[in-house]
């Protein structure tokens, strides 16, 4: 199995996904979902690190996350996972690892590739059919937007919006559930691969800089995802976007000269 991407860029946003090990159903129960949400909340009252979205299934997580400072995304996580598993294996009397292997983490672009990168974390209890629509489903962020969920909110509700341009609560709500609406009554509940197994989502303009960014030794390869977007990726590593994605064009390390063939 390929190592998982984990590059970090100040201010950026990060879509980051972690599996149970082996795809186990580790998170099935509810006590042990909301045992990993306390865990987050605590981390985050301790951390730069806050939340845009969430969602906690039965065998991985998603966080999309934000950080002035790329280092606290790092440590954030492992002190997160970390605690969560030794709290899982105390409680089960088991030994052994919890996680499979690394967490993957995604750079998101702004604007209309963050609101796709939110939808797509908030269905995906829809897309696994366990609910007809978020706001049935407890551990994701849907409900802390709508007001729904008060106590231990994972979300900085002021914070986020500062980073949505300032816009007030009840403005932001209000579009956020026609959005998320809309894309349940269109049935917009495909699995898109690009959002868990990228280096990086957005405009052209984005996905070269990050290409430009990191490290150097490395090649890469740029896909025109769907609307307009491109998924940046590791040369050569086979993923679901090689099922669904007919066009590939190269985006070669800043070393070798970048490039749109």
């Amino acid at each position: 199995m390929p190592r998982a991407n984990r590059y970090f860029l100040p201010g950026n946003t990060y879509h980051l996904t972690h599996r149970c090990h082996n795809r186990q159903l580790l998170l099935r129960f509810a006590i042990d979902r909301d045992a990993y949400r306390h865990i987050l909340y605590e981390s985050l009252q301790r951390s730069p690190v806050y939340l845009l979205a969430y969602c906690i299934t039965s065998n991985h997580v998603h966080l999309l996350a934000r950080s002035e400072d790329p280092e606290s995304i790092s440590s954030w996580m492992q002190r997160t996972e970390g605690e969560f598993a030794q709290h899982y294996n105390r409680r089960k009397r088991r030994s052994g690892a919890f996680w499979e292997g690394r967490y993957h983490s995604t750079l998101i672009d702004g604007g209309e590739h963050l609101w796709r990168c939110m939808s797509y974390i908030e269905l995906n209890m829809v897309r696994a059919g366990v609910v007809s629509h978020p706001r049935l489903w407890p551990w994701c962020s849907y409900q802390e937007w709508l007001g729904q969920r008060q106590r231990y909110r994972l979300l900085d509700l002021g914070r986020a919006l500062e980073f949505f341009g300032g816009q007030d609560l009840d403005g932001f709500r209000q579009y956020y559930e026609q959005r998320i609406q809309e894309s349940v009554e269109r049935g917009e509940l495909a699995r898109e691969g690009q959002w868990t197994e990228s280096v990086a989502v957005g405009g052209a303009a984005f996905v070269r800089q990050v290409a430009q960014a990191i490290d150097h030794r490395r090649r890469f390869e740029c896909h025109e995802s769907f609307s307009g977007a491109w998924a940046l990726r590791e040369e050569g590593l086979p993923t679901y976007l090689d099922q669904r994605l007919g066009a590939k064009n190269s985006l070669q390390g800043p070393g070798e000269g970048v490039y749109f063939q």
